[in-house]
């Protein structure tokens, strides 16, 4: 069978699905590699996987201090792809040619930017794995970008007006790539254009890892792009189970309200634990509070209990509304669980995510800077008491579970490597 380098940079969101993808495609008798982050090593060796570091390494996606700044809403994005991805490329695309090395496909996210390099160096097919909508930049559909919130309001004024604004992203950004076209020219490959816009898709596959109920094709998406559904992993295939305690908490009353920033945001909480605690006692009601390494109050109101971390897919189906921080993975393992959910978007695609799920008829929102126990009582009511919330997140959920994003990815990949086998 053939040797497969999955890749990937980023948080738990963007290694999950890729883990997800790698499992089902070893069980067809690939052999499969990854190259990822070295904060990641334990977890896929734990696997059986093959694993390979890959730099910039000197931040990692544990420490608190970076995460905040990594997070930050009007600087975070650019920091991280042209202060840390953009700055190291050299390093990283030094290591994936280690990697790499006798593969015959690689499977990609966005954020690796050096996966195009070493594929055309080594003239071996590739896939670009697209993990949230945000990343096509269609005016046809267009997102809501994270250092341009005001502009979302345009989104009414058709597609002339959008492209304006994606166009403005592009030349705000035009400079932050320079370090890729220079390695591109010393390599001896052929000029590109922007890696963060069109330029980024690969020619072989794309494949849009969310599901249809959550983004849908547009005609100016890039060629050869396969909508797949989201691929889930959060460690079941490991046994992984809810704990005695949340167990007895879960069966003695009420589904609660589960709050969770998932793996990144959780680093840099703000107030956002300490406002929710005061909203759920306001509320009578009962929580489950997600916290990662963030310490709880040691006085813990009762009908609330916190956790560091649980599997979403245990814990999500047994709540009555999930508020969260709309990262891609913590968005699908809500919208699967099929209960409504407040969004508390941070920064990158979250505020993308979080208007895409208000459209959709299962969400509310509110900003960052904005939350508080007042706001997101009033929020909270409003997705409990009405109805209409609870049944459009019961059918979007129904949907989702008829979906098989890791079969469809796996398939897709199968396909290419046969293609190019006969060629």
């Amino acid at each position: 069978m053939s040797r497969i380098v999955l890749t990937t940079i980023g948080s738990l969101g963007d290694l999950h699905p890729m883990i997800a993808i790698g499992l089902e495609l070893r069980d067809r008798g690939h052999e499969i590699v990854f190259a990822t982050l070295k904060d990641y090593q334990a977890k896929i060796e734990s696997l059986g996987f093959e694993f390979h570091s890959l730099r910039p390494d000197h931040i990692s996606p544990e420490d608190p201090e970076m995460m905040a700044l990594m997070m930050d809403l009007q600087k975070g994005t650019e920091r991280i792809v042209r202060d840390y991805l953009f700055a190291n490329i050299r390093e990283t695309y030094t290591d994936l040619m280690v990697a790499a090395r006798d593969a015959d496909f690689i499977v990609t996210v966005e954020l690796v930017y050096a996966a195009r390099l070493v594929a055309e160096k080594l003239n071996i097919p590739w896939a670009l794995c697209v993990l949230a909508p945000l990343s096509f930049f269609s005016p046809y559909d267009p997102p809501v970008l994270p250092t341009l919130l005001i502009l979302a309001k345009l989104r009414g004024f058709g597609r002339g007006v959008n492209r304006g604004v994606i166009n403005f992203a592009k030349f705000v950004t035009r400079s932050w790539s320079e370090p890729v076209h220079q390695l591109r020219q010393e390599l001896g490959l052929a000029p590109m254009g922007n890696p963060i816009f069109e330029d980024k898709f690969s020619p072989y596959l794309n494949l849009a890892l969310f599901s249809l109920t959550f983004a849908s094709a547009q005609p100016d998406w890039a060629a050869k792009t396969v909508t797949t559904g989201f691929p889930f992993y959060d460690g079941k295939q490991q046994g992984a189970d809810l704990a005695p305690e949340l167990q007895g908490f879960l069966a003695s009353g009420e589904p609660p309200i589960v709050f969770t920033l998932g793996s990144a945001a959780v680093l840099s909480p703000g107030d956002f634990y300490t406002e929710s605690i005061q909203a759920v006692q306001q509320l009578n009601r009962r929580a489950v509070l997600l916290m990662g390494k963030n310490l709880p109050p040691a006085d813990l109101p009762a009908g609330i209990v916190a956790f560091d971390y649980v599997p979403y897919s245990k814990v999500f189906p047994r709540a009555c509304a999930i508020v969260h921080q709309g990262g891609i993975g913590t968005t699908a393992q809500a919208l699967q669980s099929g209960h409504p959910t407040l969004v508390v978007p941070y920064s990158h695609d979250q505020p993308d995510n979080a208007a895409r799920l208000e459209r959709l008829g299962t969400s509310r929102t509110i900003p960052r800077k904005r939350y508080t126990a007042t706001r997101a009582i009033e929020e909270l009511r409003e997705l409990l008491d009405n109805p209409r919330y609870t049944a459009k997140a019961a059918e979007i959920g129904r949907v989702i579970h008829t979906e098989d994003g890791v079969r469809v990815a796996s398939d897709e990949i199968e396909r290419q490597l046969k293609n190019a086998s006969v060629l």
